[in-house]
């Protein structure tokens, strides 16, 4: 538990520190300030590029201190590598909460994380990349983490992690305890999280996400654990195509929201606040 006293008339601030890359990556910041006219909260972003190496890692966590946070994000894959693990060293050793997000393999870096006081959402449905020169060239990097978005934004994820990232804001600003998350998100957590009223259209996000699970157990074993270019490239290839078809569930999941009308949505109000509507022409309260 951690209590900050924000001074009246005063932002939350967020640091944020970006090393190598999820699916989560590229949004985070913008999932707390979607319009970005959000009133109470100040964000900074730091990040070492594509690169997670310990080097990298040691030479930008500390900066974030400059900016002074109420709390941190540190966002990677992987929190047991090496270099994620640095970051959880230091910023275990600074006087801020912080919350790491990772992908599956931080699962089982869980109860370190307890130990080092550290919050942590892992998200199982952000999955690795098919990182073999044979297949992945700038275009398909691109293309890969688009379908990635689009899963883990339309079966309900990135709302967990909003909803987490929200309630550290409001107990901020509110000078109140900030209770780090511990959050595993699963098939169903996300799904339930998207609010789906039709049953149907939840079982087409459940599958969307599992699937989007199973592309990280084909890229693992096609980057990691063969060696013959004949049988990885496939795999990977595979694994691709299969983050694309997972895309293609969720998309049909939102649609049949769409097509009844009820849609979740759940934007930021003009006091920072979370508001919700369904209907498309109602408002958000």
């Amino acid at each position: 538990m951690y209590i900050y006293k924000k001074c009246d008339n005063m932002v939350v601030k967020i640091g944020i520190i970006k090393s190598g890359n999820i699916g989560t990556s590229p949004v985070l910041d913008l999932l707390l300030d979607e319009r970005a006219d959000r009133p109470n909260i100040d964000v900074r972003v730091i990040g070492s590029g594509a690169k997670m190496n310990p080097e990298q890692v040691e030479e930008v966590t500390p900066k974030v201190k400059e900016f002074n946070p109420d709390f941190a994000i540190f966002i990677s894959p992987n929190p047991g590598a090496p270099g994620p693990a640095k970051a959880r060293e230091l910023l275990s050793s600074y006087d801020i909460p912080a919350v790491i997000i990772g992908d599956a393999p931080g699962a089982g870096k869980k109860d370190e994380l307890n130990e080092q006081g550290l919050g942590y959402i892992i998200v199982k449905g952000d999955p690795m990349i098919g990182a073999r020169r044979e297949l992945l060239d700038p275009t398909e990097m691109a293309s890969f983490n688009a379908d990635v978005i689009k899963v883990l934004a339309l079966t309900g994820a990135y709302r967990i992690v909003q909803d987490a990232i929200d309630d550290l804001v409001d107990a901020a600003d509110a000078g109140k305890e900030l209770e780090l998350p511990k959050i595993i998100i699963t098939a169903e957590k996300a799904a339930e999280a998207a609010g789906f009223t039709n049953t149907y259209a939840k079982a087409k996000a459940i599958a969307a996400y599992t699937a989007a699970e199973k592309v990280a157990d084909l890229d693992l074993k096609g980057c990691f654990m063969v060696k013959e270019s004949d049988k990885y490239i496939p795999l990977v290839a595979a694994a691709h195509e299969l983050i694309g078809v997972a895309a293609k569930l969720a998309t049909e999941a939102r649609d049949i929201e769409k097509s009844n009308d009820t849609v979740l949505r759940t934007p930021h109000g003009a006091n920072g606040s979370t508001v919700k509507k369904t209907v498309l022409l109602e408002k958000p309260v």
